[in-house]
């Protein structure tokens, strides 16, 4: 059993601590009436660490199951990255835009606000989810 297997499972414990930390501190977020320009600004800083945080960890997971050999979990894990990033650049400017409606108190925009945040915790318990089956089925395939 090559070296590279105890950096797989080191990133990848770190992909589960990082996606589950985010999910469950981001829910409570939720009850924010996020009416506050604070409000927003906060979370929108909170989901922008996450993200970094998740494809920093999800690229090393990726080099790590690369080098032990397990390919199609490099490219999940290179997938999870990839997300990271793509909802990184979607979400986090859509929470800064809606953030200044907010501050400049249109009415909508709260609404739209908590939607965007609601639809990034999905993806985020989508991604966990997607996490433990594949760890399921890796333990099952050793």
């Amino acid at each position: 059993m090559p070296s590279a297997i105890y950096a797989a499972f080191f990133f990848t414990v770190a992909m589960l601590v990082t996606t589950a930390y985010f999910l469950l501190g981001g829910l409570p977020l939720l009850i924010l009436q996020h009416d506050e320009p604070l409000d927003a600004r906060f979370v929108r800083g909170f989901f922008n660490v996450y993200y970094k945080a998740a494809f920093w960890v999800a690229l090393c997971a990726s080099a790590s199951y690369a080098l032990w050999g397990q390919w199609a979990y490099a490219a999940g894990a290179a997938a999870m990255a990839a997300v990271s990033t793509a909802l990184r650049k979607r979400l986090v400017p859509a929470m800064e835009q809606l953030g200044s409606q907010i501050e400049a108190r249109n009415g909508g925009a709260v609404q739209r606000f908590r939607r965007v945040h609601a639809t990034a915790l999905l993806v985020n318990l989508a991604q966990l989810v997607v996490l433990v089956w594949g760890l399921i089925a890796l333990s099952r395939s050793l």
